[in-house]
């Protein structure tokens, strides 16, 4: 099965919001840009690194938020999981507690720092992975449908922080508002990107497509 095809793409914005239906190829998408997806054939490229050939270097530079926090959240507690990340950075366990504390104050979760993350909401596990992957400064975030599992608080929270980040931003949603906040929109629809361009442009034709049907769609 083709998942992506014939896709050419430059992402240079401060924040890029990639749209389509599921399984577009959104998320196959975001995971080249750090060797989580290898593809078949063509060129990526992240900054100048190749993903493929230096999948380690490319990592570093870019932090990947999945859409289920489940799958990157490995320590039982949130203060030792965003320690975790911290420890080649941050040798002296000193601070990185005091790190890792300061980063979920900044997520309004200081108070849950040694609950277990079972008992953390699913958007609190999300905020948690999060702030993992900004607590070793990537150059590049990707945030795979982050707002899939936040109330509207923690919706709000999270765009505060993401509008806050001095990051390069990469996000595939389905959140038009957060879609809006973007400077440029990606449509991804039947592995490959029909449209692209500002969002006060691009959105208003999607969402007659979501409503209508898409460009070669029969009734």
């Amino acid at each position: 099965m083709t998942v992506l095809d014939r896709v050419t793409c430059e992402f240079t914005a401060p924040r890029t919001a990639v749209v389509g239906l599921n399984g577009s190829g959104k998320s196959t998408l975001l995971r080249l840009f750090n060797g989580l997806v290898t593809p078949t054939s063509g060129v990526v490229r992240t900054g100048s690194v190749d993903p493929v050939a230096f999948p380690r270097e490319a990592r570093s530079l870019v932090g990947f938020v999945f859409t289920d926090p489940a799958s990157q959240i490995l320590m039982p507690t949130p203060l030792e999981d965003i320690e975790l990340s911290l420890r080649r950075r941050v040798p002296d366990r000193v601070q990185r507690t005091e790190q890792a504390l300061s980063w979920l104050r900044r997520m309004g979760l200081e108070h849950r720092a040694h609950h277990s993350v079972f008992d953390l909401s699913g958007g609190e596990r999300q905020l948690v992975a999060l702030a993992a992957v900004l607590a070793v400064e990537p150059r590049v975030l990707i945030l795979d449908e982050p707002t899939t599992l936040l109330d509207l608080r923690n919706r709000l929270k999270l765009r505060e922080l993401l509008d806050g980040l001095p990051q390069q931003q990469l996000v595939s949603t389905h959140d038009l508002d957060l879609a809006e906040s973007a400077e440029h929109v990606v449509v991804v629809h039947e592995a490959r990107i029909l449209e692209q361009g500002p969002p006060e442009e691009v959105l208003p034709r999607y969402r007659a497509w979501c409503a209508n049907g898409f460009p070669g769609e029969t009734a």
